[in-house]
């Protein structure tokens, strides 16, 4: 099977027969071979009503239905379980994206040999409030991530078959696909200029509490695909550092209290000495980190995929 497009989708009843129906002209237009993964994430209006019908018309389209709402990421990560095309396309069921961009974002991947292509939504018909957020949400995490996009954020995107084989997408983490991606060893990572359209029917499902989400998330990105196998690496550096601060302070206060007893110089109380607090701050703290790694390193050992690694080739002679 050539393509196999995952739309997840909370209550858009009203765009569904117009989206499946212009992705198939798509497909036809193009002679590929092809599945529609609609995946209701616990739609509280007809739009399940609405898929059991699209599919009983047509074999390409498929439906999976949550029993409540979980979130974009769970959608986007059964979708994928399920998904057997060559390329995996994905994009929003709200018709801001564009079926007609399916054809360049397959050609890239299969033609010239990109794992992930991100679209851009360069002309974006938002109001200012998401668009700001998002520009600076998009900055932050190409600086944090060194993955040179300009929308980690739009939903059209398309995908090597054995990329989404090989990650997991779970919380909010759809944001960051592309460096889930980059974590797992693929690193042709493209972007292509989409066309994003007005919404049609209804209202965003999104607020600006994804903002703050989407760096939370960054950073577990961040942190989990650094220091996952190796958390004591972290935890102990810091730990050690911290404890070596507070006990050279240490040292320093007790060699000016000795000078100053073999002097008979005024005799300053230790504990009126400020840095007798930081040392000891410090010094306790040291040593939670250092704990706190040798915990998470007993954790990640008692892992079972402690020792799961992508591998991309075996030579066996």
């Amino acid at each position: 099977m050539d393509i196999s497009v995952v739309v997840p989708l909370f209550n858009e009843q009203e765009s569904l027969p117009e989206l499946t129906a212009w992705i198939d002209r798509v497909m036809q237009a193009n002679g590929y071979s092809y599945e529609v993964w609609l995946v209701d994430d616990g739609s509280n209006d007809d739009s399940w009503q609405v898929i059991t019908a699209l599919a009983a018309r047509n074999d390409c389209l498929k439906g999976i239905k949550f029993q409540r709402n979980y979130g974009k990421s769970p959608a986007l990560n059964v979708g994928f379980q399920y998904a057997a095309g060559d390329v995996i396309i994905t994009m929003d069921a709200d018709l801001q994206d564009s079926p007609d961009e399916i054809p360049f974002l397959y050609q890239m991947v299969m033609e010239e040999g990109y794992d992930v292509v991100s679209g851009w939504k360069k002309d974006r018909k938002d109001p200012l409030g998401k668009t700001l957020p998002s520009k600076f949400f998009n900055f932050v995490t190409r600086k944090v991530s060194g993955i040179r996009l300009h929308d980690f954020n739009c939903g059209l995107k398309s995908y090597r078959r054995n990329v989404i084989k090989s990650i997991e997408v779970y919380g909010d983490m759809h944001r960051h696909m592309p460096l889930l991606a980059k974590w797992a060893g693929f690193r042709k990572i493209g972007e292509r200029v989409v066309e994003h359209r007005p919404r049609k029917y209804g209202t965003s499902k999104f607020g600006l509490s994804r903002l703050i989400t989407g760096f939370l998330d960054l950073l577990t990105l961040m942190f989990v695909g650094k220091f996952g196998k190796r958390p004591m690496h972290l935890f102990g550096t810091i730990g050690t550092i911290m404890f070596l601060i507070g006990f050279v302070a240490s040292i320093v206060i007790g060699t000016t209290k000795v000078y100053a007893l073999a002097n008979n110089m005024p005799m300053v109380l230790v504990t009126n000495n400020p840095w007798f607090y930081i040392s000891l701050t410090t010094m306790v703290m040291g040593t939670i980190l250092f704990v706190t790694g040798f915990l998470a390193e007993l954790v990640a050992r008692s892992n079972p995929d402690r020792n799961h690694y992508l591998v991309e080739t075996v030579l066996d002679a």
